[in-house]
């Protein structure tokens, strides 16, 4: 099993600011995970609200958890409530159904982390966070989706 470097946690992040930046968003929070969603690295604008780490970690939980995009367990969520309350229920309430949480892959498609993004629209947020995983020269499910590999596109 692979997991997510320290360098390219970092270069994950760092795209994902400067773009954030670039679109004048508000101020973000981005958490990288590997596996277990153990935190490899975090970052938080200045102006950043206090609890963007919490929510951050719960996107990436979220996309780990359940193998697919934070906003799929979000449309989920409404199909299921259910199901997904008895899930919200067993992880101890770490899953963050809200756009901005990314599975992230390495080229061959391999999973290798996650990575949570905070702060503007869960659009927004998404958006940044594929960029920041294609900014570091890595994959998002959608790049995968020709691979052996089994990825989530829709629910």
């Amino acid at each position: 099993m692979s997991v997510i470097t320290l360098s390219q946690a970092d270069a994950v992040i760092n795209a994902i600011l400067s773009r954030a930046r670039e679109l004048e968003c508000r101020p973000v929070s981005v958490v990288v995970v590997e596996h277990g969603a153990v935190v490899k690295a975090f970052k938080k604008e200045d102006g950043s609200a206090m609890m963007r780490f919490e929510m951050a970690l719960g996107k990436a939980y979220a996309a780990l958890a359940l193998g697919r995009s934070s906003s799929l367990v979000r449309s989920r969520t409404e199909e299921r409530p259910l199901f997904m309350d008895f899930l919200f229920n067993a992880s101890q309430d770490r899953i963050f159904a809200e756009g901005g949480g990314m599975l992230i892959r390495d080229a061959g498609g391999e999973l290798l982390g996650a990575v949570g993004v905070t702060g503007d629209t869960q659009e927004r947020d998404e958006e940044l966070a594929a960029h920041g995983i294609r900014a570091a020269g890595l994959k998002t499910d959608e790049d995968c989706a020709g691979l052996a590999h089994h990825v989530r596109l829709k629910n």
